[in-house]
């Protein structure tokens, strides 16, 4: 470890296959948060940064860009924060050297950083067992499966369960490094570095709200089909579970346990699901103001859709579309 106004080595352990700005973006928010903190005399640790890998000399990414690394050190010269990039090539089986390396250096340093799948690499070695830790939406129900003791935050942006920090998917770990930042040298230094870099210092909402909806298919019998076929062709119809169940013939008891066993969700949150989309849609490709939003998605009224929003992606319906909806040229 060092001490708090020393000099804060940060490795950065790369494996084959990396995603390029899992390494880049924090890396670039370190080496802007030293120049910061030099330019306005702020007190604290300045950051040694490396890159290393269980190679050494090329790192290939994902890209498939290539950046320059240092073989992996001795465990004993390791202190400071380790930082983990994910990418299709730290989920893969394999990094050995690279896990055995995290496994010995883990008790020694003050952090373990992980971005995205780099997650998989940490949990490999043992460094998140009963941590609150996340990563890419994408992946976590294959994180959960092959390490079930994590207690994963699925739409958490990241997680400080210390030692360990995790983030989510690729520019997450902006976002990670600059909390981290904020943790060693303050705001203002974080809040500059962000100011630069055009980010948000904390990032409102969560995942759920960039990622896309995730469907469970087409039922398998005729009535529950039925069922999802008036779903989707018209949101702001009747759907109440009732109205579903006599439509399509079947008591509502029985059609909510068949359609819960073939779609794998409930008929309300498939209602719910299908006009969130209707919703996310208006608020991306018209003008249309929330009252007709709400109401041209089944949401009903402003406040509701207000409501659902905050719930399921933690942002309002009106900074949604600021971030989505693209913008004029």
């Amino acid at each position: 470890m060092t001490s708090p106004s020393g000099v804060h080595p940060i490795w950065f352990a790369a494996a084959r296959g990396i995603q390029a700005l899992d390494l880049v973006g924090p890396f670039e928010v370190f080496n802007a948060a030293n120049d910061v903190a030099d330019r306005f005399g702020v007190d604290g640790r300045r950051y040694r940064l490396h890159v290393v890998g269980a190679v050494g000399g090329e790192i290939m990414t994902e890209s498939p860009l290539r950046l320059a690394g240092d073989p992996l050190p001795p465990a004993a010269d390791v202190s400071g924060t380790v930082v983990i990039p994910g990418g299709n090539g730290a989920r893969e089986p394999g990094n050995d050297d690279l896990v055995e390396w995290l496994r010995a250096v883990g008790p020694r340093v003050e952090r373990i950083a992980t971005v995205c799948t780099g997650t998989f690499l940490a949990a490999r070695a043992g460094l998140l067992d009963g941590k609150r830790a996340t990563t890419h939406w994408a992946r976590s129900d294959d994180l959960t499966a092959e390490h079930p003791s994590i207690d994963l935050q699925p739409d958490a942006i990241w997680v400080r369960d210390d030692p360990v920090w995790s983030s989510a998917g690729v520019t997450s770990g902006i976002d990670l490094a600059l909390a981290m930042v904020e943790a060693d040298l303050g705001a203002f230094v974080a809040q500059t570095v962000a100011r630069w870099f055009v980010v948000f210092l904390r990032r409102p909402g969560g995942q759920s709200q960039f990622s896309a909806p995730v469907w469970a298919g087409t039922a398998e019998t005729e009535p529950v089909r039925v069922a999802q076929d008036a779903i989707h062709a018209d949101v702001t119809a009747d759907l109440r579970l009732d109205t579903l169940a006599g439509r399509v013939g079947m008591s509502s008891r029985h059609l909510a346990r068949r359609f819960e066993a073939e779609l794998g969700v409930t008929p309300a949150r498939y209602v719910e699901n299908v006009r969130m989309q209707a919703a996310q849609r208006l608020l991306e490709e018209t003008s249309s103001g929330v009252d007709v939003v709400a109401a041209e998605s089944g949401l009903g009224t402003s406040e509701s859709l207000r409501r659902c929003f905050q719930r399921r992606l933690g942002v309002s319906p009106t900074d949604y579309r600021n971030r989505f909806r693209p913008q004029p040229v």
